[in-house]
């Protein structure tokens, strides 16, 4: 009889042994999906409304004479509207030369979902409509400007000098985390 209770009573504390093993690797193996995914981002907000850089040209000679020419005005290269891939997107980007030869991209009324590692890209794929548009700006060439700023707003990126606009034909927003476009703008001559 001894044995039989100490069998029970053994057995009893295997199972609890393996459960609590189990509960503690499935609570794990939760907290470190979560921490990669962050779905939370997607209901959290950031707006960031910047205004357009003013890079100042070299003045010419005699440019602060009274009748002078005005300085030069930033000039829209190419411009195209966001639509959604993967999350709702919506607004403007914008190609920029500033009086002074730099260059930026320029978000503007940019309206889509917060996500983790999100980034800002020049691409060279053809901006599709719908799920085929998802996956395919990291196919082809690609320069990525840097982190998005945040989802709401009017923002503006740095295009490095030694990068060639006549190579890119689109925008994304891309998901670096999950591989995926929130969303693209074809860009088109202004």
């Amino acid at each position: 009889m001894t044995g039989t209770r100490t069998d029970a009573v053994s057995g009893r504390r295997r199972r609890r042994r393996v459960l609590g093993g189990a509960l503690t690797a499935a609570a794990l193996v939760l907290g470190a999906g979560l921490y990669w995914a962050q779905p939370w981002k997607l209901w959290q907000n950031s707006t960031v409304n910047e205004a357009l850089p003013t890079a100042a040209a070299t003045p010419a000679p005699g440019a602060s004479r009274p009748g002078a020419a005005p300085a030069p005005a930033p000039r829209t290269v190419s411009q195209g509207s966001l639509i959604s891939h993967e999350h709702r997107t919506t607004g403007t980007v914008k190609l920029i030369e500033l009086p002074d030869g730099s260059r930026t991209l320029r978000l503007e009324n940019l309206d889509t979902s917060s996500g983790p590692d999100l980034r800002v890209w020049l691409t060279d794929a053809p901006v599709k409509e719908g799920a085929d548009g998802w996956f395919v700006f990291d196919d082809g060439k690609y320069v990525s400007l840097g982190k998005l700023k945040g989802n709401k707003g009017d923002q503006n990126y740095e295009i490095p000098a030694g990068v060639n606009l006549a190579d890119y034909s689109s925008v994304t927003i891309w998901c670096d985390r999950f591989d995926v476009s929130f969303g693209a703008a074809a860009l088109q001559a202004a």
